[in-house]
Order: structure tokens, then C-alpha cells, then sequence
């Protein structure tokens, strides 16, 4: 049975991957956050050159909507990928994933809800 601390560093793990291998490069940092049967990963850093150009260049309701339109896009076709990760970490079923970026500031936040709040073993005291 894995610790709170290595299922947060294996989700944190898994979709810096994600990030990779569907937008074409990974965040510049990722924190991942085990509250009961939530899980919330925080990603820094995830606009690529040409996403933060659009924004630049687009006014700003047309380039981060069309921005953000695309990202939502990719995460509803990854959906099953990124449950099937989280389920096989975690051990419990993803109920919902919710998904949102800044256009401003490069942050991302995904919010899965799991069926039970995982269960881990206490990190050993040293």
C-alpha cells in the first residue's frame, strides 16, 4: 500500500506524461493535493509558445476563449486515458473531472472526483 506522498508524486507523475505526450511539452511545475475523495493538480507553466503567442496577439476574449475551447477539447478526448491513470493509482473510480486554465497566468487545475477517498498507508516517521 502506497503513502498519501508517493500516490501524490505518481498522479503528479502520470499527467506531467499527459502533458507531454497531448500538448507537446510538460508543465514547469505540478503539485498534486489528496483531500479525502478529491484530487487537485495544480500545473504551472503548460502554455506552449504558439498558445501564449494567440493570447498575445488575438484580442483578449478571442484568443483565450479560443484557447481555452481547444484545451477543454483535449481533456474530454483524454478523459478515459486520465481516469484510467487516476484509478489505477489510486484504486478508486473517477466520478467527474473538472478542468480549467488561466490564459494570464499559464496555470491549469484539474478536480477529480473519486467514488471513496483512497486509501494509503501513514508515511513512516524517520
Amino acid at each position: 500500500m502506497k503513502t498519501q506522498g508517493e500516490i501524490e508524486a505518481a498522479i503528479c507523475e502520470g499527467i506531467s506524461r499527459f502533458q507531454q505526450e497531448y500538448m507537446g511539452r510538460g508543465p514547469k511545475d505540478i503539485r498534486t493535493y489528496l483531500v479525502g475523495d478529491l484530487l487537485v493538480v495544480r500545473l504551472h507553466g503548460v502554455l506552449t509558445a504558439a498558445e501564449q503567442q494567440l493570447v498575445k496577439t488575438l484580442p483578449s476574449d478571442k484568443g483565450g476563449g479560443l484557447l481555452k475551447q481547444v484545451r477543454t477539447q483535449l481533456m474530454e478526448t483524454a478523459r478515459p486515458a486520465l481516469e484510467t491513470m487516476v484509478q489505477g493509482i489510486t484504486g478508486a473510480k473517477v466520478l467527474s473531472l473538472h478542468h480549467d486554465i488561466s490564459t494570464v497566468t499559464g496555470e491549469e487545475v484539474m478536480l477529480f472526483t473519486l467514488s471513496e477517498s483512497p486509501a494509503f498507508r501513514e508515511a513512516e516517521r524517520g
